[in-house]
């Protein structure tokens, strides 16, 4: 049985859950509410014609994987069951209880899931969108550009290679980093590290947010000889001139630095999509408004949401995805049968840091820094960089994506429990 698409009309069709985005989080959760209730009536609200697995951009940007090992077509991850609109959400009305379409078609719901991921802001470095890709300007944030950051890695044998990290939250914060250690290891096994100087520029005041993986990652920027730089801002992009420009903070305020480069990695600052400040639906900083351990949204409770659109604390991380899903699966039927929401997410995310080709520090924790490890210590200590997790990383954490996490097998995912 394939899955609906649905044909653009006028007037309002209802569903029992519409799920806004087909990415990892729209996904996830549609697999996971139809393994408890096959029956349900569900929406995904989802235009793009493929699917990523986008953790995998960073061992795309160090040779390790090809780009199509993370691609797949959109129809082949899409629950059979599900009706697929092949549309973006325009906004939501949540006192109706519709969600408007581009098209103009609008879709009523019982139940809403909120999904549709973030907005990599490219425009918001000056002079950016107009050299990626050229000059030595990349990022494995993207799926075209993540190929060009090997063959800049594999071309540069002498000097300044610039990695920057935007301000929080990001998606994946490790891996600003990853792309620097894995390209610095490449180096250094050709021969030409001392040729290169690598810098680190960090719009955030600290190296990693969790600071029981700071040791693991300094000794890392001690071997390579990173200069790192923090309050560090990207701000403008030169390529032709090969000059980027920084917005510095210091104890005397802000000023501005150039910086000349062979090879830029940028990853960009990110943010919410538009549309959930303009339905009502944000927090102050503009993300999806959630209750932290229910997945509920705080003023809406027929709304949920998860995945990197979530206000919530956590590291906007697939791992964190995989956590979520059957919390809000839980908690939504729960709803929907008037009982008690009694599932519990505890903020976990994982960073798999790839500090070498075949070593990573598998960076696991929860709200406030928690650490959350799935493994006990004995097999991988958790701090550490190890062949082990380079291992999971690289070989098994793709098959689990597609084959457990798309697919509503809740392996080592047991949502935690809440009194109600």
């Amino acid at each position: 049985m394939s899955h609906t698409t649905a044909t653009p009309h006028t007037s309002p069709s209802h569903h029992d859950v519409v799920i806004i985005g087909g990415g990892a989080a729209g996904i996830a959760v549609s697999a996971s509410l139809l393994k408890r209730r096959g029956d349900l009536d569900i929406a995904i609200i989802e235009p793009a014609t493929s699917h990523y697995y986008q953790p995998g951009w960073t061992l795309v940007g160090n040779g390790v994987f090809s780009a199509t090992d993370t691609r797949r077509d959109m129809t082949a991850v899409i629950p059979s069951q599900a009706t697929r609109y092949t549309t973006h959400a325009e906004r939501i009305d949540p006192h109706a209880h519709e969600v408007t379409l581009a098209d103009g078609h609008r879709l009523g719901y019982t139940r809403l899931v909120v999904a549709p991921g973030l907005v990599l802001d490219w425009g918001a470095i000056e002079g950016l969108e107009a050299t990626l890709g050229q000059h030595g300007v990349t990022s494995n944030y993207r799926y075209d550009l993540a190929p060009y950051t090997w063959e800049q890695v594999q071309s540069l044998k002498k000097g300044r290679a610039l990695f920057t990290q935007p301000p929080m939250p990001i998606k994946c914060a490790g891996a600003p980093q990853k792309a620097m250690y894995l390209s610095c290891d490449h180096w250094r096994r050709q021969g030409h590290l001392a040729d290169i100087e690598v810098s680190f520029c960090n719009a955030a005041p600290v190296l990693f947010g969790v600071s029981a993986f700071v040791p693991a990652l300094e000794r890392y920027i001690s071997r390579y000889d990173i200069d790192v730089n923090y309050q560090h801002r990207l701000i403008a992009v030169d390529g032709p001139s090969k000059t980027a420009c920084f917005a510095v903070t210091g104890e005397d305020g802000e000023h501005q630095q150039e910086r000349s480069f062979d090879l830029l990695h940028v990853v960009p600052p990110q943010r919410a999509p538009t549309f959930i400040a303009t339905s009502g639906l944000a927090d102050a900083a503009g993300w999806l408004e959630l209750n932290p351990e229910t997945l509920q949204h705080v003023h809406h409770p027929d709304i949920f949401g998860l995945g990197d659109v979530s206000g919530t604390s956590n590291a906007k991380t697939a791992a964190a995805v995989r956590k979520q899903a059957p919390v809000v699966a839980e908690n939504l039927l729960a709803s929907i049968d008037d009982q008690p929401l009694t599932a519990a997410y505890l903020g976990y995310g994982a960073c798999p840091l790839t500090v070498e080709r075949g070593r990573v520090v598998l960076a696991e924790f929860g709200y406030n820094g928690q650490l959350q490890p799935t493994f006990p210590r004995w097999v991988n200590e958790a701090t550490q960089a190890t062949r082990l997790a380079w291992w999971i990383k690289a070989r098994q954490l793709p098959w689990l994506y597609w084959n457990a996490m798309l697919k509503g097998r809740e392996w080592l995912v047991k949502p935690a429990r809440r009194d109600a």
